[in-house]
């Protein structure tokens, strides 16, 4: 096999000498000699704690790598915790699929492991391998272990979004409130609700770029330690056999992952992950094609938010095999995986152990539970709903907007006891999509009005151009496309306007004629909430970020630019 590394370690002269010399420190010389050099992106770090454990699964990596005759090098990245980083850790993932493209271009490496947990690290890391297109493999954090408060299952995320709504609605104390801190997070991982993390991890297995059987085995299994160390062996593999993401990353892997999605009840989130790596690799891949594909796929997961049961529990009662080989037929049978072979052909063995958090098919918990995209004149690019995580009764809904220009807005005036709202009210929250925040947040499942949540409202109809965390659920239209900063007619919403959802028909409307809505200019409070950036990434971001519908990348950086670095500094 010709490699990559022997471009800066190969031959006799000066340049040769510098390279080998600064990395020998005591390595023999046969490791720069035919050896693969293969990198561990690892996103640990204390600041994510969802990811801090990764250094461990690292060094079982680097066992595999090394028994297979590869030399391994930590590569530490950039490293995104949703819970901690502010404004929002969506304005960064773009910055960290772009370092760590251009990092792993820059070095002498032949192929790649990259350890991901929290939300935006695996689709950051593989949107980077995309388009630097060299081999890689990925190793998920795994979740954390599942939670129990006053002996019931308390699931991470959403156990914040529903105890914080009963103390606003007065039926559980602040002090109770705090003591379910610790009983939410018991261990090392992501979250063990069907949030981003989960989803990701699950849906990245199912798009072939991690090995089967891997995502989902908790963060304290000892059993991900056995399949970091087996990643490791096999990433030496894939550089002997040219195995890259453009190899087998194809149109039918992205059909599996939305299937995957579908079938385990999967975060929005997706979406617009799946979307941005899918442009990285030259796949034209549209919101359009998670509804024609997901709407044939039964929800089969009973897991929270939308179900019962966490994350461990799945992994206990079968796994992610174990759900897709009840929608085998709806698969793309071709479609590889990172070890060679297709994903269906890992299908044969798999099992239902406990068919009360994995449902079988016949018995479904929701048929066509795939995320549909609304179109109508207030989104007129697209905006998406998760059925599955909705009030059944609101999916047809026609109600008289009240809106807010700002998330501050919002917090502002939304428990003010004198609000004109009814539980037929429509909330609307803009200024909060990739431009207008900057970075799209997580505040598109907007807390119901206190007054409301009294009275004993636990969901309205809510529509927002930001995104929703994973872990949250709700009747909540989000992605709305383009953004009200960008132009979108949710910026010319009034409250007291009617607005019209028909999940059904697949549409989202505000009823006021055209020529009037023409005529209408964004509210001065909502352009007052949005100052443009004046330095800085986020100066970068607003000028080049795209649009929720195509994946909320820079535009630059949509294909590839290989792996190739032709110069030299010495």
């Amino acid at each position: 096999m010709t490699l990559r590394s022997n471009e800066w370690y190969a031959g006799e002269d000066r340049n040769a000498y510098i390279h080998r010399a600064w990395m020998r420190r005591g390595v023999p010389d046969d490791a720069f000699r035919g050896r693969p050099q293969i990198a561990i992106a690892n996103t640990a770090s204390d600041l994510t704690p969802c990811n801090a454990h990764l250094s461990g699964v690292a060094q079982f990596v680097k066992n595999g790598i090394l028994e297979a005759g590869g030399v391994p090098l930590d590569l530490p990245v950039v490293s995104l915790g949703e819970t901690n980083v502010r404004p929002t850790a969506m304005l960064w993932r773009n910055m960290a699929a772009m370092s760590t493209e251009e990092m792993l271009r820059a070095n002498p490496v032949d192929g790649v492991v990259l350890l991901g947990g929290c939300d935006k690290t695996i689709p950051s890391l593989l949107m980077a391998a995309a388009s630097v297109d060299i081999p890689a493999v990925v190793v998920p954090g795994g979740p954390m272990l599942n939670g129990s408060f006053r002996g019931a299952p308390l699931g991470c995320g959403t156990g914040v979004w529903k105890l914080s709504e009963e103390v606003r609605a007065g039926t559980l104390s602040n002090e109770d409130f705090t003591r379910s801190e610790s009983a939410m997070i018991r261990s090392a991982g992501h979250c063990n609700t069907m949030g981003t993390a989960s989803t990701m991890a699950l849906v990245v297995e199912a798009l072939g770029a991690i090995v089967p059987g891997v995502a989902g085995i908790p963060a304290s299994d000892a059993r991900l330690n056995e399949a970091a160390q087996l990643t490791g062996r096999l990433s030496v593999e894939l550089v002997a056999e040219g195995r890259t993401p453009s190899t087998f990353l194809t149109e039918g892997s992205f059909r599996n992952a939305i299937v995957a999605l579908a079938a385990i009840g999967g975060s929005t989130n997706a979406v617009v992950h799946l979307l941005a790596i899918a442009g990285r690799l030259g796949i034209d891949l549209t919101p359009a094609d998670f509804d024609r594909i997901g709407a044939q796929v039964p929800l089969l997961v009973d897991l929270q938010p939308a179900g019962r049961h966490l994350m461990e529990d799945l992994h206990r009662a079968g796994g992610l095999l174990a759900v897709l080989r009840e929608v085998r037929d709806l698969l793309d049978p071709g479609a590889l995986t990172i070890t060679g072979r297709p994903l269906v052909e890992y299908l044969e063995d798999a099992e239902i152990f406990d068919p009360e958090v994995i449902t079988p098919r016949e018995t479904a918990l929701q048929e066509d539970a795939g995320i549909a995209l609304l179109r109508g004149n207030l989104a007129p690019d697209g905006a998406i709903i998760k059925p599955a995580a909705a009030s059944p009764h609101l999916l047809s809904h026609r109600g008289r907007a009240l809106v807010f220009d700002s998330i501050e807005d919002f917090r502002e005036r939304i428990d003010d006891p004198d609000l004109d709202v009814d539980a037929d009210s429509v909330l609307v929250l803009r200024g909060c999509g990739p431009k207008g925040y900057p970075g799209m947040p997580e505040v598109s499942n907007m807390p119901l009005p206190a007054k409301l949540l009294e009275q004993g409202v636990r969901d309205m109809v809510r529509i927002c151009d930001g995104r929703m965390s994973g872990t949250a659920y709700g009747t909540v239209v989000l992605h709305v496309a383009p953004e009200a900063a960008d132009g979108g007619p949710l910026g010319l919403v009034q409250t007291g306007d009617w607005i019209e959802l028909d999940v059904a028909a697949r549409r989202l409307d505000i009823d006021v004629p055209a020529e009037e809505l023409a005529a209408r200019t964004p509210s001065a409070a909502m352009t007052d909430a949005f100052a443009a950036p004046t330095r800085g990434w986020e100066k970068l971001y607003v000028e080049h970020v795209q649009q929720a519908d195509t994946g909320a990348d820079l535009d630059f950086l949509i294909g590839s630019s290989g792996s190739e670095v032709l110069r030299e500094s010495h």
